[in-house]
């Protein structure tokens, strides 16, 4: 492993800030539905990054219901008034995604967000529904959640069961403390004798071994993979010196260094890749149950928002503007089964 100075100091930080956003995720002991009115002021007027403990920058957007695209909704959601919205973050969340917001009770996060926005320009009352990511595609599958806004990757096989409109790039990233040259170039020799820390049975657990064998092919530098406990574990080698680098879902990656910047524990993006590797942008879609008829209107309300800026406003407040996408698709290609 490439020499690094002691960064032990970092530790007690790190300690503090991650103790300090697991309370910040607590209160999600059971499945819970949480009514939320996407309307604050009776004009479609949605704050989003709110109650976000400092990971988003608070914004007030305004976004009035669009009578054509509402037009194009299954009668039964229209009749009903509501978008049920499934998000899987029992039981802790996951920031910046989705979590329990400084309030300790509303849900708060990007995905939430734009479920609000969307249940808007579609006139429907946004009601939340929180349950473990298993029982989020149940309730899809039995018709409770009428959309899944949780970060979902689209792939081929889950198309045999669900309609997918897509909104943001599923992308990866490496996460380095801030006075690390080092940097990720894109390809798997970049990563010749570093040492990686990983969560087990990820996508992104795949990508880095699958490199690691390539390294090993080649005869050059081995890849050192590691593993830890928690987060916290990760974080603390990080500081530490005991790992080069964390490889994680980019929106994790981002939250984080923004909750460390100016700190002695500062971090920084040492570059991404898409989640399905080089070859295909593997795409984060709102998920419907198989042919309700309801992803053409999401993604005509998504491709809304993108076109009146809420969309790059809603990204710009979780600092998550690199995962854009310049259209919603429905039913993209999606990561092979090879990599499902």
């Amino acid at each position: 492993m490439p020499h690094l100075r002691s960064r032990i100091d970092r530790g007690v930080i790190v300690t503090a800030l991650v103790t300090s956003l697991a309370v910040g995720l607590g209160g999600c002991g059971s499945d819970d539905t949480e009514s939320t009115s996407a309307t604050v002021d009776g004009k479609g007027t949605v704050v989003v990054g709110a109650l976000s403990n400092g990971a988003a920058q608070e914004t007030e957007l305004t976004v009035p219901e669009v009578a054509a695209i509402r037009a194009e909704l299954p009668k039964d959601i229209a009749d009903k008034g509501e978008l049920v919205i499934g998000l899987g973050l029992l039981p802790t969340g996951s920031a910046p995604l989705g979590y329990v917001g400084s309030d300790q009770k509303t849900l708060t996060g990007s995905e939430p967000d734009l479920g609000r926005l969307v249940a808007s320009v579609l006139g429907l009352k946004p009601v939340m529904a929180n349950t473990t990511w298993e029982n989020m595609f149940v309730g899809i599958d039995s018709g409770r959640n009428d959309v899944g806004f949780a970060n979902i990757t689209v792939t081929e096989q889950r198309k045999e069961k669900y309609d997918f409109a897509c909104y943001r790039k599923d992308d990866v990233s490496f996460e380095v403390p801030e006075d690390s040259t080092w940097n990720f170039d894109g390809t798997h020799r970049s990563l010749a004798g570093r040492t990686v820390a990983v969560s087990a049975g990820t996508n992104q657990e795949k990508m880095l071994l699958r490199w690691q064998s390539q390294l090993k092919a080649e005869g050059g530098a081995p890849l050192t993979v590691k593993y830890f406990q928690d987060i916290n574990s990760t974080y603390l080698a990080l500081s530490s010196g005991k790992i080069d680098a964390y490889f994680g879902p980019n929106p994790s990656v981002v939250y984080h260094t923004v909750r460390t910047a100016k700190t002695r524990a500062a971090t920084r993006n040492a570059g991404k890749v898409s989640g399905a590797g080089t070859t295909l942008q593997g795409l984060i879609c709102a998920t419907t149950k198989k042919d309700n008829g309801l992803a053409k209107p999401l993604a005509d309300a998504i491709n809304h928002l993108i076109s009146t800026g809420q969309y790059g406003k809603w990204l710009k407040a979780w600092h998550l503007e690199g995962e854009s996408v310049p259209v919603s698709r429905v039913n993209p290609p999606g990561l092979p089964r090879s990599n499902s």
